[in-house]
């Protein structure tokens, strides 16, 4: 039974995963009975015009300000144990303070690297058992701190570059990636091809457009599959980008059968059980949905940082490949789909990636080590009394 009853999960809109993440948990939390749940973006509650500013220069990071990123994410480490980094050390301190004082929470869950969090552990004695969750199939130096009571990876490659930085092994443990629960679930692809009008002769080219501009001349490579390979069908994903949606919508109404335009899918997971491959930016999230359906992946031209580390592992574990020129995608993924034995490979090479039941392994671990924590805190005070 569990006797915990508080949560608190920490998060932050630095691009969706973090988010996605937080909300996979929380839901699992109310399905193993904890009475409050409290998801707090504690940096946009602290400072909510500084947040703001800092998640537009980060989606900019995609396009212009990718230069300026790359020396953000690879100078953090040289710089964690100085000056510069108190700042940080301290932002939501006093934001913090109020949600401990007021919730009481039994465990903290960190989704994003929250070192405020363990901070406060560190100068104010209040041990309330915290737990980082990374998101992404790399390992930043920002994540690690001597007050966290453990990690939860997506990798054993991510568990060795902790222990190599002296994490003792007996508080990392490799879970995966938590996602959505529809992506554990067995569906009928003949039902999906069927929803969305879609031919299950022809191969599958899913192309995920809408996230931060991630392709460029998205119609023009659809024209090129139109009128080059008519035994591959597309369906585009706009997301929530109007523009793009709008300039395709010719396309797809004088070829029906060859181009599919969407915006926003809630099922996303159906698309991803009929792709034979699919074109995207290598998010921790993203990536790990597409271990979980053994989704081949195109990634073009990952920006430095965790995305490009995130890339670099997949293509060394043959999952994935990295397209650096946009003209070289059409003749990719042409290959990739006319090789049905690089195809199957790259599908099992993707799949042995994947975790199952990540939020159950992380969550359940979570509940021994605080309960643990807990635990040993009142036998000190009972002794220290």
């Amino acid at each position: 039974m569990n006797v915990l009853k508080k949560v608190l999960i920490l998060t932050a809109k630095y691009g969706n995963g973090h988010v996605q993440v937080a909300k996979t948990l929380e839901k699992k939390c109310k399905e193993l009975g904890f009475e409050k749940i409290v998801v707090c973006n504690l940096y946009s509650e602290s400072f909510p015009i500084f947040s703001e500013i800092t998640q537009y220069l980060y989606l900019k990071s995609f396009s212009i300000g990718k230069q300026f990123y790359r020396l953000f994410y690879y100078g953090v480490d040289k710089i964690y144990n100085k000056r510069m980094m108190n700042l940080y050390f301290k932002m939501g301190h006093k934001r913090l303070h109020q949600i401990v004082k007021n919730e009481q929470p039994d465990m903290i869950i960190n989704t994003f690297p929250m070192i405020v969090v363990p901070e406060y552990r560190r100068k104010t004695g209040t041990v309330i058992p915290t737990f980082n969750v990374l998101t992404d199939f790399c390992l930043h130096r920002i994540w690690v701190h001597e007050n966290i009571d453990k990690y939860y990876v997506a990798t054993h490659n991510v568990k060795e570059k902790l222990i190599q930085i002296g994490i003792h092994p007996s508080i990392i443990k490799v879970t995966g990636i938590p996602i959505r629960s529809q992506f554990q679930q067995s569906l009928c692809t003949k039902e999906i091809y069927g929803k969305y009008n879609l031919d299950p002769t022809k191969k599958t080219l899913l192309i995920m457009a809408g996230a931060h501009g991630v392709l460029k001349n998205v119609k023009e490579l659809c024209q090129a599959f139109i009128s080059k390979s008519a035994n591959i069908q597309t369906v585009v994903v706009c997301g929530n980008n109007s523009l793009l949606k709008e300039s395709l919508e010719s396309l797809s109404a004088n070829y029906p059968e060859q181009i599919k335009v969407l915006s926003y899918v809630e099922r996303i997971d159906e698309l991803y059980r009929i792709a034979s491959c699919m074109i995207t930016k290598p998010g921790g999230i993203t990536l790990t949905e597409a271990t979980a359906l053994g989704v081949p992946v195109i990634l073009y031209k990952p920006v430095p940082g965790q995305e490009k580390e995130n890339a670099l592992y997949f293509e060394g574990k043959k999952a994935a490949i990295i397209v650096n020129q946009v003209e070289d995608i059409f003749n990719e993924v042409n290959s990739l789909l006319a090789d049905e034995k690089r195809l199957r490979r790259m599908k099992e090479n993707i799949k042995k990636i994947h975790v199952p039941q990540s939020a159950d392994l992380i969550l359940d671990d979570m509940i021994k080590e605080a309960s643990y924590i807990r635990d040993k805190k009142l036998m000190i005070g009972s002794v220290n009394y």
